[in-house]
């Protein structure tokens, strides 16, 4: 005993030193039996095992046994199981499955796909069916009657929306370009707007037209979806209210029956497009869709067979503002399998809460509310949302992520004896964040993962082990520390709660939560507010969830690409251009490796299209129509799936003459951060009115400005507590960088004369990947760029090579447009500022902010966005500026300090902006204030 004692005191896991030293609670030989069994607490059972660290374990135990025992069977049992049994989703070194484990798959086609992807995955998700979620969200409180948050405010968020921007702008957008069908029980739409089209309600301005060829539509039989004026009561049913609409199938592609659903959209804007249907015995499990999207088509294949009574998502896409036929989804009865496909009430955007709880609904976005009132909404009997009987919405909430996903998995090959809706969902993970501080306020507390293995039998309503459940909690925590200490050198890894969670024991597909990190422990958020981070953070959990569904049905992967990097359009000959880009390595993923591209396109104001795919080659050459923008993105791909898209990028032919004016557009705004930081003796968060970050893209995270800062106060969660927050910011879908300023500047360019536009990130310039020489004019777009000393990853408005090229450029007589917010502030360095002062023609004159939204000159009134918003990012801060030589002021901030420089020598010219010139309000506005600083600079 005491040897054993000793070298499970010395025992290390991969060569780590545990957090606690495993007990022998039990020793047993059986020498009938010839066996030895070993008890120990379940502190060993938290170490990843594979079939190597567990034949290493009975090797050291066998070795320190007396010699009478040697012969004997070893079983070694951590927290109620054998270790052999600890590692179930992995194969034994000789290649045999470990036990608890049993070959299911589902083999049919997938709930949706988009048949218009170009994309062709094979060694990805592709046809995996995932239930995710972020936690918590906005609930009524029945004792206190009111609508409240489930978690404190503290660092100007709560974890009801932080885990939010984990799980919708990254970890589902992951899944997704992987292949995978993700569902959600909370709302995934950050979008305020709601418009419905359906067979029974007519709303004014939106159009529901059936057309009948040899099948005509009638009636199903059995209620469907109808929505009522006003709000939802407990218990309401909105898909058990009205009819839905059925139809034959035909094969023929020339003659067939469809529904058109046309709504009236308030704005122009990213709506999700969710559609709803029946599913009847002679259901078809190809029933065929097409959502146009600002005269763009994307078509997709429904399995009616399954998931029927609520909402479908299809996808997200850009609509027009109005009701036009550009902008609709359409439905039809062509299918190659005979039966009938059914219809029923089409939704887009994801609208306003709207079920009451007391007297009142949340008055909040529903995506912000919890997903009991989600479930209510697509239809879900009461029993899945409410096991309290209206009670208890918390205990609600938490059960209805899992009931909800069990109801829509039920009857499924993966929970076959459960009633439900067939949807072959076999994962679930819930994204939490944890409470928890450091004494001192320093140290990191980090990351958890939770599973549930000792629940009933002990098995899955499958069969399966819930062993697999503790095997993806492992691998999730060991990934997410893996990765994050690669990219930022450091990151705690805490434990494995194998213990009874909601999300954990109630799923009958293996589960897990993940405690990203501490809400309640700056250090953690310091991390977790960064969009890179989060990021990182989210592309470990999808490798995860890659590796953990591939490896059970023993399928090899790979691994998505990642975003192709200094991205450039130039003219070849007349109206051609090149698009060109290059790959970037993922230095952990050797798998992850593009073997090809998808090129995106939109022409004129029409939205992008689904996408040209380009095999192997890092370019694309495209014929330009005279007179018309063209606006261009790129995604990376290969087997495993596609990246994310690059920035948007435009060219604009209009003469080949030699004499035409060619001009480049710059992209140099990629700055993507936390809000400033406060991080003292004193004072700890996160200063908003400082700098308020940038998110990719807009952002629900964010309840409002942090009011306490007081280090002493580390731990309170009320309003005198460190980290304390207001809720100005509750309900906004804060802008942020969309990555589309080349497009703002070029279609204002392009109302201000004939020019050829080309351009490119500036990363493609300072790589010298684009010649300046080509080009009579070049607008660099700075945006909100700057080193600002707290982002995990390095900004710089004009690094030294760029500066370098812009120097050459203005010698050889070139022109200069230059705009963002921090021109000044951000070169500092003596020889930064002789930049400034010779190339620019000015030098920082301070930092400008101001209640007033208005800077002045150009004979006008110039209005632009300084103030947190949900149109378009603010720049809350800008540079004033003291112009040089034969320099003057051409605008001016209300307080009279110099908000633009221009300079006409005769050598060259330049115009300084220190606002982003994107930041200006009203397209008019803006294409006027372009036509003037064109006129200055090239005439």
């Amino acid at each position: 005993m005491k040897k054993i004692e000793k070298f499970l005191k010395k025992y290390k896991v991969n060569n780590k030193d545990k957090s606690q030293t495993p007990v022998i609670l039990d020793y047993k030989v059986d020498n009938s039996k010839r066996t030895v069994r070993i008890t120990v607490d379940e502190t060993f059972a938290m170490q990843e095992f594979s079939a190597k660290t567990t034949r290493k374990i009975y090797e050291g135990i066998s070795k320190r046994l007396d010699k009478r025992y040697r012969n004997h069977k070893i079983t070694i049992i951590s927290n109620g199981l054998s270790i052999d049994n600890l590692a179930p989703n992995i194969k034994s070194e000789a290649g045999k499955r470990l036990s608890g484990r049993i070959n299911i798959d589902y083999k049919g086609n997938p709930w949706v796909k988009n048949i218009s992807d170009p994309t062709q995955i094979t060694h990805g998700l592709q046809n995996r069916h995932i239930s995710v979620w972020a936690s918590h969200g906005r609930y009524y409180d029945n004792n206190k009657n009111l609508w409240k948050w489930q978690r404190p405010k503290l660092f100007g968020t709560t974890e009801d929306l932080f885990t939010q921007t984990i799980v919708v702008p990254y970890l589902i957008p992951m899944l997704e370009n992987a292949g995978a069908i993700v569902f959600t029980p909370r709302e995934r739409d950050w979008q305020k707007n709601e418009v419905i089209v359906d067979n029974d309600d007519n709303m004014v301005g939106t159009s529901y037209i059936e057309v009948s060829s040899q099948h005509s539509w009638k009636n199903t039989g059995i209620k469907g979806f109808a929505k009522h004026p006003g709000y939802y009561t407990d218990g309401e049913n909105p898909f058990t209210a009205g009819t839905a609409r059925m139809a034959k199938t035909t094969r023929k592609s020339n003659s067939y029956s469809l529904i058109s659903y046309q709504p009236k959209l308030p704005q122009e804007g990213k709506y999700a497009v969710y559609v709803s249907y029946q599913t009847l015995p002679n259901s078809i499990d190809d029933a065929c869709y097409t959502v146009w999207h600002k005269g763009e088509k994307t078509v997709f294949k429904v399995n009616q067979k399954m998931g029927s009574g609520t909402w479908v998502y299809l996808g997200t896409f850009e609509f027009d503002k109005g009701s036009n036929e550009f902008n609709r989804v359409v439905i039809t009865n062509q299918s190659a399998r005979k039966g009938v496909v059914t219809s029923d009430a089409v939704r887009f955007g994801g609208g306003m809460g709207n079920i009451m709880r007391g007297n009142a609904t949340s008055g909040l976005p529903r995506c912000l509310e919890g997903a009991r009132y989600y479930a209510q909404w697509a239809g879900m009997p009461y029993y899945v949302y409410s096991t309290k009987s209206g009670t208890d919405d918390y205990r609600d909430d938490i059960n209805t992520r899992s009931y909800m996903t069990n109801h829509l998995g039920g009857g499924s090959c993966y929970m076959p004896t459960v009633e439900g809706r067939k949807v072959p969902l076999e994962l679930s993970l819930a994204v939490h964040s944890d409470a928890g501080y450091s004494a001192n306020g320093t140290g990191l507390i980090g990351s958890l993962a939770i599973c549930t293995t000792g629940f009933g039998s002990g098995m899955l309503n499958s069969g399966i082990s819930r062993t697999v459940s503790l095997d993806f909690a492992k691998s999730l925590l060991t990934n997410i520390t893996q990765d994050i200490r690669y990219k930022y050198g450091k990151w705690v890894e805490r434990e494995i709660y194998d213990r009874n969670f909601s999300e954990t024991r109630i799923p009958e597909i293996p589960s897990a939560i993940i405690e990203t990190m501490s809400h309640q422990n700056f250090p953690d958020m310091r991390y977790g507010q960064d969009p890179n981070f989060k990021f990182t953070l989210a592309r470990s959990i999808y490798k995860t969830v890659l590796r953990q569904i591939c490896n059970s049905h023993d399928r090899s992967y790979i691994v998505t690409p990642m975003t192709p990097n200094n991205f450039r359009i130039e003219f070849t000959d007349g109206n051609e251009v090149k698009l060109a880009w290059e790959p970037v390595e993922d230095p952990q993923e050797a798998t992850s490796r593009p073997t090809g591209y998808i090129v995106y396109t939109s022409v004129g104001s029409a939205g992008f299209d689904n996408g040209t795919y380009i095999k192997g080659s890092n370019y694309h050459k495209v014929k330009l129509e005279r007179g018309v923008l063209y606006s261009f993105k790129v995604a990376a791909a290969n087997k495993g799936g596609k990246s994310f898209t690059t920035e948007t990028l435009c060219a604009l032919y209009n003469s080949d003459s030699e004499y035409a004016d060619n001009i480049i557009i710059i992209d140099g705004f990629h700055r993507l951060s936390s809000p400033a930081i406060r991080d003292n003796v004193f004072e700890q968060g996160f200063d908003f009115d400082d700098d308020p970050g940038v998110s990719l893209g807009p952002t629900a995270g964010w309840v409002g400005r942090q009011l306490c800062y007081n280090r002493d106060r580390i731990g309170i969660e009320d309003e005198s507590g460190l980290g304390w927050s207001g809720d100005e910011f509750t309900g906004m879908f804060i802008a942020g960088n969309d990555r589309n300023h080349v497009r703002t500047h070029a279609e204002a360019i392009q109302a201000s004369g004939s020019y050829n536009i080309a351009s490119c990130s500036s990363e493609a310039l300072e790589t010298g990947k684009i010649d300046l020489s080509r080009y009579k004019l070049a607008d660099m777009v700075l945006g909100l760029e700057r080193n600002d000393g707290h982002s995990l990853k390095y900004y710089k408005t004009f690094p030294l090579l760029i500066r370098d090229q812009l120097r050459a450029f203005t010698k050889r007589g070139g022109r200069l447009l230059v705009s963002g917010a921090y021109i000044g502030s951000d070169m500092t360095a003596p020889e930064e500022q002789l930049f400034l002062k010779e190339t620019l023609k000015c030098s920082y004159a301070g930092s400008h902010t101001s209640l007033n939204d208005f800077i002045y000159g150009m004979n006008t009134t110039i209005p632009y966005h300084n103030a947190i918003n949900e149109e378009h990012y603010a720049a809350t801060k800008h540079d004033a500026f003291t112009p040089h030589g034969q320099a003057y002021a051409a605008l001016c901030y209300n307080n009279g300090g110099n908000a633009a420089i221009a300079y006409r020598g005769s050598d060259y010219r330049s115009f300084t902006m220190g606002i982003p010139f994107e930041c200006i309000k009203e397209n008019q506005k803006k294409h006027s204030i372009m036509r003037g600083i064109m006129d200055f600079l090239m005439k």
